[in-house]
């Protein structure tokens, strides 16, 4: 078999350093699939440790420097598998997720490195044996009263509820009273500590798991719940009493901290949404660094101070900023000093603050705030000895990593892309600029505006109004090629964040609940009418586009403001909640339950809410996109759509990408979706780049 070419134009990211800093571990495209890459720290050259065609989504090495733990998603799925391999590229062994069905997720190693946490997702007996009610529970809560659609949205009793209104942020919480020390949430399927086979969750459930990778020693359970929504295993004590773990659906996460000799809850305290690894425990475990947002609009590091029992005794904000998001926390294990990466309206500021040697109240030590070369950072490896790399994104550079180890500038990895190669000659790419809007019902909207460098400077240019998906995720500057493609196209991208999206804070996330969805819809067509009214936008030559959520979005507005977009582009979304929610995997439904609402107790409201329940508006010519495995959103979702379009003399298109799930992560899957796209959008909008043949508009 021939060796896969490398690509100069790559991106790596994802890192993680063995205990001595010398070598790093990450994920890099090189040969146009996520695979796991290793590199020594200072010079010389990476190598591949798992060649194998399965994309690789998270690693971790071992704080022992013996394995480094990583996820693969065979074929591109959700379905996805939790591996070790040696340093060296030997002992590759599957660890969890190989049985057929069910998924496995990475948690955390112990603090000595002898076992690794995995989260174990078994199928439901019962996936798509019924409708309408999908993979959620039928005892919910009572019926909706009677009334118009999601008119009840903050009355009823089931899961998807709307949070409560925040608390004055300047009251503090009683430990106990809010949340705290409690009866154990969930029951271990075989009591803590009994070793089990990995995969005897129950049917439909999630499972935590130690598991030994040199198999000396079997498999034990920490904790199951079945029907859950969301699991994983954030850290494990010095001693291996304690275990931190991440549950709930979106919304309303929590930290649950486990004695895991008892199996007994000690702690719950509510955490913020976003980056999973939530925060750690001291290395005396009697104080517990959490990134939440409780009782405030913006997410900030808290301290929790434990008893020896491991019992809430006080709760405290340790590090905030006004109006500013902490979104991601890392510690190392002697728990001396976190890293703390501030978004501040999509781009992030890097801050490091010592944390006190005693459990005492009161802001964190002195900071140091560290100059990025990207604009965003999107991941944090610390080293245990000292030190720290980076993984760092930006609208014109490729998604690279850097040593920031010390005071002075930050050093790219040899290994990592130059800013050189972010775009072919001659094409530089296009930075983006803040744009602020105001929603018809007065709600301040974000995003970021990219102008086309080479369009007709006569007048404006053609527009696509581009979605991101969550709703909770955030539009940010970092390099997007199907954005630079149709720049390259003489095409304007505009990427707003309509309410629901973070990073503005809770309230600003909350918008979109029950029927604040309907002005989700409409803050789309404000933005569109915004960057018209500046003159930006030829008004039309309007186009919708966007991915998961914002493919949801995109069929929306297609049929809800049909005479606005001349075309749109709808990628994995949402056409039909009744069957989105009967299709999905059961603790996807869980968490979406809590966002979108329940399919049974709330069917009015997403029956209004659903682009198929108004698919005779539909007047423009729409491409949908969707990748074969995805078991997030099927599939069917985008072919039901699709096929109703074109029984209403709409033209259609369906592109279906092979060997893909939700995300698209091979190269040249990506390039295609990227090109047929900008083939559509172009062929419904036209190109603003005067005397351009069509065959030169691409930028590769």
């Amino acid at each position: 078999m021939d060796p896969p070419t490398l690509l100069a134009v790559h991106g790596c990211w994802y890192p993680s350093a063995d205990p001595t800093g010398d070598h790093v571990a990450y994920i890099c495209d090189r040969t146009g699939v996520p695979q796991l890459w290793s590199g020594p720290a200072r010079g010389g050259e990476a190598h591949i440790l798992d060649a194998d065609p399965d994309p690789v989504t998270e690693v971790l090495w071992s704080p022992d420097g013996r394995w480094i733990a990583y996820t693969t998603a065979p074929g591109g799925a959700e379905h996805t598998r939790v591996l070790v391999v040696r340093p060296d590229g030997t002992g590759r062994q599957v660890l969890a997720g190989a049985e057929p069905g069910s998924s496995a997720h990475l948690g955390c190693w112990t603090r000595d490195g002898a076992a690794l946490a995995v989260t174990i997702a078994q199928p439901s007996a019962a996936a798509g044996a019924h409708s309408g009610a999908g993979h959620l529970p039928q005892d919910a809560g009572p019926p909706l009263p009677e009334g118009p659609p999601g008119e009840s949205w903050t009355e009823r009793g089931g899961r998807a509820t709307l949070l409560d209104p925040l608390p004055d942020p300047a009251r503090s919480v009683r430990p106990g009273a809010v949340f705290g020390a409690g009866p154990p949430l969930l029951a271990p399927t075989e009591g803590p500590g009994t070793s089990v086979r990995p995969g005897a969750a129950t049917s439909g459930g999630l499972a935590a798991y130690l598991v030994d990778p040199d198999g000396t020693r079997a498999p034990v359970l920490l904790y199951s719940e079945a029907g859950a929504a969301s699991l994983r295993v954030c850290d494990i004590g010095a001693e291996g009493r304690f275990a931190l773990l991440r549950r709930g659906p979106r919304g309303r996460r929590e930290a649950v901290l486990l004695d895991t000799a008892s199996g007994r809850t000690t702690a719950r305290l509510p955490v913020a949404d976003g980056d999973p690894w939530i925060g750690r425990l001291s290395p005396d475990s009697r104080v517990l660094w959490l990134r939440s947002d409780a009782d405030r609009e913006f997410a900030a590091l808290h301290r929790a101070r434990l008893d020896q029992d491991g019992a809430l005794q006080e709760w405290s904000v340790a590090a905030e900023r006004r109006e500013t998001e902490l979104d991601l926390l890392s510690l190392p294990d002697h728990g001396r000093w976190a890293l703390l990466a501030w978004n501040v309206q999509g781009a992030s500021e890097l801050e490091s603050v010592a944390l006190p040697a005693a459990p005492v109240n009161g802001p964190v030590g002195p900071s140091h705030t560290s100059s990025l070369p990207h604009e965003v950072v999107t991941r944090m490896a610390p080293v245990g000895r000292g030190g720290l790399f980076a993984a760092l994104s930006g609208s014109r550079r490729r998604p690279g990593i850097w040593d920031l180890t010390g005071a002075l500038a930050p050093v790219r990895t040899g290994w990592s892309a130059s800013d050189e190669e972010a775009a072919p000659p001659g094409r530089p790419p296009v930075r983006p600029v803040p744009l602020r809007c105001r929603a018809r019902d007065g709600l301040m909207l974000g995003g970021w505006y990219y102008r086309a460098p080479r369009r007709d400077p006569g007048g404006p240019a053609p527009c696509v109004i581009h979605l991101h998906g969550g709703p909770e995720e955030q539009e940010r500057p970092v390099f997007n090629p199907l954005y630079h493609e149709l720049l390259g196209r003489g095409m304007d991208v505009f990427a707003p964040d309509v309410r629901g999206s973070s990073g503005w804070g809770r309230s600003f996330v909350d918008a979109d609940l029950g029927t604040g969805r309907f002005a989700a819809i409409n803050d789309v067509a404000d933005c569109a009418a915004h960057s018209v009214a500046l003159g930006y936008a030829d008004p039309l030559r309007l186009a919708v586009m966007g991915r998961s959520y914002g493919g949801y979005l995109t069929m929306a507005c297609l049929v809800w403001h049909p005479e606005l977009f001349r075309t749109g582009v709808a990628v994995c979304g949402m056409s039909d909640f009744a069957t989105f929610f009967t299709g999905t995997e059961p603790w996807i439904a869980q968490s979406a339950a809590a966002k979108y609402g329940h399919p049974e107790h709330d069917r009015d409201l997403l029956r209004a809410l659903s682009p198929m329940s108004r698919i005779d508006r539909l007047r423009a010519p729409v491409m949908a996109v969707h990748g074969e495995h995805d078991t997030n959103v099927p599939p069917t979702e985008s072919e039901q759509f699709v096929r109703a379009a074109r029984e209403r003399g709409v033209p259609a298109e369906l592109l279906t990408l092979r060997d893909e799930g939700h995300e698209f992560l091979r190269a040249d899957n990506r390039r295609l979706y990227r090109r047929a796209a900008a083939d559509w959008l172009e062929q419904h909008l036209g190109s603003a780049v005067p005397g351009m043949p069509a065959g030169d508009r691409r930028p590769g």
